[in-house]
């Protein structure tokens, strides 16, 4: 079965209306609906496996999910994104469908080859917007790197490039070349 999308900007409540669709990474940019096959395999197990060391690390500072939903701007024309990992505080409740961009202490991506241009710079200005603490990008290489941005004044400084282990200004230290 084939879904109709809609052929007009979303809102939030419309966007919720929207049936569920496990077959592909569904987002919402300014009321636009932006669909995407699910990612690799490869993809996958580097998120997991990261999802793991974040969490391992985390000494109830944080809780790592994957893939959940945070507003980014709830407009009249809506901005939903999915990043591949979010870093919640531990009061922050996992029973909502969704979390607003101020109850998120970091958004984390892995570049994908189809994702790359949106990841590197439209959800960079994106979540700085939103007011995302950190941002860190995943290039699953080889060599795996991780890029890790900071918000100073409304916009990410590029805090570290990390290769091998990255110690993050979280306070976790990562095994990237443990991520593929």
């Amino acid at each position: 079965m084939s879904i109709v999308y809609p052929g007009h900007l979303l809102d939030l409540a419309q966007w919720d209306a929207l049936p569920e669709d496990s077959g592909r990474q569904i987002e919402l940019a300014e009321g636009v609906l932006l669909v995407a096959p699910k990612p690799l395999p490869v993809h996958q197990r580097i998120v997991k496996r990261l999802l793991t060391q974040l969490d391992d690390g985390a000494d109830g500072r944080w809780e790592a999910f994957p893939e959940v939903e945070v507003v980014i701007e709830d407009a009249p024309a809506a901005t939903v994104r999915a990043p591949d990992v979010v870093l919640v505080g531990p009061d922050v409740s996992a029973t909502v469908p969704r979390w607003t961009a101020d109850e998120v202490l970091a958004a984390v991506e892995v570049l994908s080859p189809g994702s790359r241009r949106l990841d590197r710079i439209v959800k960079f200005h994106e979540y700085a917007d939103a007011g995302i603490p950190t941002y860190l990008v995943v290039d699953p290489g080889p060599p795996v790197e991780l890029t890790e941005f900071s918000l100073v004044e409304g916009g990410y400084r590029q805090v570290a490039v990390h290769r091998g282990t990255a110690a993050l200004q979280l306070g976790v230290t990562l095994d990237l070349d443990a991520l593929t």
